[in-house]
């Protein structure tokens, strides 16, 4: 995909971007039209974010 992110002020920038950009899809969401697959795809996008987190903080 991209290149490897390795120091700590790129790995919070890329995160904060990452959880800005959910924040924004969950702002979007209409709770009277949304549909599973919608919701399916926030849970994966949370999840990407939790292991992005334990990546990065595991020592290199």
């Amino acid at each position: 995909m991209g290149n490897a992110i390795h120091d700590n002020d790129s790995q919070v920038l890329y995160l904060k971007q990452r959880l800005n950009m959910f924040l924004e899809v969950l702002e979007s969401v209409d709770p009277e039209s949304t549909e599973l697959e919608d919701i399916d795809r926030m849970i994966e996008m949370v999840d990407d974010l939790e292991l992005k987190v334990q990546q990065f903080k595991k020592p290199e």
